[in-house]
């Protein structure tokens, strides 16, 4: 058990630097239990991730509720949309040979690294009104909302949809992609999405890791889970107050950086494993 202990710095240091971007910290999380974990099998380090994500999720939501920066109507839309989505890809995640897994994760992370560092205006504010339907920002430091106008829901449900799938077949959580996706394809601000990706974390990562609890993949991993929780509860505490105070652009190029390392790194990892 006192072995175990080493796992709360690494859930802190996963639960701080997920909620201060909005990814949850699943794509960071997820490759690591791949490295320390190499022969166990996807479906378990996934039912890991995401049950440890849900409380990192969890815990930055609080915290960002607290400073008034969710935009609820936009995020239950999305969950709405990403449920369903967790659910099929935490039943299909052990259907994927552990080989196959490990690349598939690392080409999804360097393509997304590729897309923030190809898109450097992702990281600068968008005006009040630049997504349709967007209302204006309420007087008492409230965040806009009604973001999701007419023609964009269309589009956010449909990626949220694809989003919930890939995360929980993953254990990736999701806020890698939907991040971008608020920002640049919905015209969010940054510290808004960050903050309305974690919303909709809560119910994503609730979903996928009830469905591996249900299937008993979880089992396993209930211990691991107990250390990475206690880490991630209190690193989300400390991404959320980090987030305001940190500029959009600079989240954004730490996250792109972060992912295309991680990677790699993953990539390697799967030309490495047996098949």
């Amino acid at each position: 058990m006192l072995e175990a202990l080493w796992l709360v710095p690494l859930g802190f240091a996963v639960g701080a630097y997920g909620t201060l971007i909005g990814a949850g910290g699943g794509f960071v999380l997820m490759p690591a239990l791949l490295l320390l974990y190499p022969g166990e099998s996807s479906d378990v380090l996934t039912g890991i991730s995401l049950t440890v994500v849900f409380f990192n999720a969890l815990s930055g939501s609080a915290a960002y509720a607290r400073m008034r920066k969710i935009d609820y109507r936009s995020g239950l839309i999305l969950a709405a949309a990403t449920v369903p989505g967790a659910i099929l890809g935490a039943l299909t995640t052990g259907l994927v040979p552990r080989r196959a897994f490990d690349g598939v994760l690392g080409v999804i992370l360097i393509g997304a690294a590729v897309f923030l560092m190809a898109r450097p205006s992702l990281g600068r504010r968008a005006p009040a009104g630049a997504a349709a339907g967007a209302s204006p920002p309420a007087s008492d430091g409230a965040p806009e909302t009604n973001r999701l106008g007419t023609y964009s829901l269309r589009l956010a449900v449909g990626l949220s949809l694809l989003v919930g799938y890939v995360s929980s077949l993953l254990g990736i959580g999701g806020g890698i992609i939907h991040v971008p996706v608020l920002v640049g394809l919905l015209g969010f601000p940054v510290h808004v999405a960050t903050a309305t990706s974690h919303f909709v974390l809560v119910l994503t990562a609730l979903a996928g890791a009830a469905t591996h609890a249900a299937t008993g993949s979880l089992g396993p991993g209930v211990g691991r889970v107990v250390f990475l929780a206690a880490g991630v509860v209190a690193g989300a505490q400390l991404g959320a107050w980090l987030s305001p105070r940190s500029r959009g652009r600079w989240i954004l190029r730490g996250l792109a950086a972060a992912l295309a390392l991680v990677g790699a790194r993953v990539l390697v990892l799967a030309f490495q494993t047996t098949p």
